[in-house]
């Protein structure tokens, strides 16, 4: 009995011990998960004290990395094209102006070392969905040729008994796949991509390279550079973008009009904050007849208005109700039927947030100088709105009624407006010899 007893204390006291050890390393644990809690909240809270101003409201900042290197603003600034894109004369515009150009001007070609292929025959070339490179790669195994793809895979085609030189094969496939080839003879290496570094070479008219840069960055291509000495535009194409220059390169053979645009783009914040801006008063303050259509887009809506209602008049109708805050004027160039571009940042005012906003056009010039213009606003969140507008040559058309919130301005009942004065460019083919006598 008295062993039993003594095995039933020891054990208790074995079970005791182990509790009260559980209970120990627990205590200790909750200890240390509180003082983890209390480092990770102090920050915290420092952090949120730190963020609120004297009128407690918090103030957002965005987190910049110190170690982060930038070009100046001051360097990015600078843009050769300003002295033309953003010099805008409202008071002497001239509707229609005329300018000869020799077509032999325009010139494509490609940038960099391109060797000639070795010359021999190809006879019977077959083969069924490959991708382009290792179609190629097959091709030019025999000749010791070794294929590199930059940019691969590229797209998967088919072919049966292809002949012809080396050359005139390995090109039909490349067209085939929309890629590029380019062959080093010293290394013997043909590199396949799907961009290369291209060149337009203009003929010497500043309106004429302005439409073509409008034209390329309405085409989505951005990395622009244009030698102002000797007219030409570098850029990197891919096939398709290349056919589209070619093409547009094409359309003055016929002497194509151009549209040229001039913008001026306002900010507007109501001296009354409770109020919209009355833009129904137009009716009352200009003459019946000065505001000849008006639509709704997604978001504002546009006017279509005599040469009655101008920049100088506009101002001074919305004087009355608004602060008035000039953001961006400048010009953009549209070959008929092309879509062009314009940034209004190009040709913001100093310390104007342009907030990524560009205007879209694609125009075409009808009988009887109308003009139908497609017109569309991005941002750099994706577009915005659009309109399609008719309207005859000397007339303006204005958009209002864009919420200042669009842009991330937050001012009650505050808009942006737009206004818009299409005129024309007539080109004129001729020769060197003719042109010179103009």
């Amino acid at each position: 009995m008295y062993k039993y007893y003594k095995t039933v204390f020891l054990f208790s006291a074995l079970l005791s011990v182990l509790l009260l050890s559980a209970c120990i390393n627990k205590s200790d644990a909750m200890v240390e998960d509180i003082q983890a809690e209390s480092q990770a909240e102090a920050p915290t809270k420092q952090n949120e004290t730190s963020l609120f101003g004297d009128e407690g409201t918090i103030e957002f900042k965005d987190p910049q990395d110190p170690m982060m290197i930038r070009t100046p603003e001051g360097a990015n600034a600078l843009d050769l094209e300003t002295p033309l894109r953003c010099n805008v004369n409202w008071k002497t515009q001239q509707m229609v102006l005329t300018l000869p150009y020799v077509k032999s001007a325009f010139k494509l070609e490609r940038n960099g070392q391109n060797d000639p292929l070795p010359r021999f025959e190809v006879t019977g070339y077959s083969f069924e969905m490959m991708p382009a490179e290792k179609a190629i790669a097959r091709l030019t195994k025999e000749a010791d040729i070794r294929v590199s793809s930059k940019d691969g895979p590229y797209t998967s085609i088919s072919a049966e008994d292809l002949k012809g030189e080396f050359s005139e094969v390995i090109k039909m496939i490349a067209d085939s796949a929309d890629i590029y080839y380019t062959y080093n003879a010293k290394d013997k290496i043909l590199t396949l991509s799907r961009r290369v570094n291209m060149t337009l070479y203009t003929p010497p008219s500043r309106p004429i390279i302005l439409g073509l840069l409008d034209a390329i960055r309405g085409a989505g291509i951005t990395s622009i550079v244009t030698n102002w000495a000797d007219y030409s535009i570098t850029f990197d194409a891919d096939i398709e973008t290349r056919n589209k220059i070619v093409d547009l390169i094409d359309s003055f053979e016929n002497s194509p009009v151009l549209v040229a645009y001039d913008v001026s783009i306002f900010r507007l914040y109501p001296k009354n904050k409770n109020a919209d801006i009355e833009w129904k008063d137009m009716l009352k303050t200009f003459d019946f007849g000065s505001i000849t259509t008006a639509q709704t887009g997604v978001i504002g809506r546009v006017l279509t208005t005599t040469n009655e209602i101008s920049v100088e008049s506009l101002q001074k109708f919305l004087g009355n109700q608004a602060k008035i805050e000039t953001i961006s004027e400048g010009k953009f160039v549209v070959p008929n039927l092309w879509l062009s571009r314009f940034d209004i940042g190009k040709c913001s005012k100093p310390k104007a947030d342009a907030y990524g906003l560009s205007v879209l056009a694609k125009a075409s010039v009808e009988k009887g100088n109308e003009i139908f213009s497609d017109i569309t606003l991005e941002d750099t969140q994706g577009q915005i709105t659009s309109f399609k507008i008719r309207n005859k040559l000397g007339e303006n058309f204005l958009i209002i009624g864009l919420p200042n919130e669009l842009f991330k301005i937050y001012k009650p009942r505050s808009e942006t407006i737009i206004f818009m004065v299409p005129r024309l460019i007539r080109t004129l083919k001729t020769n060197e010899n003719i042109k010179n006598k103009i």
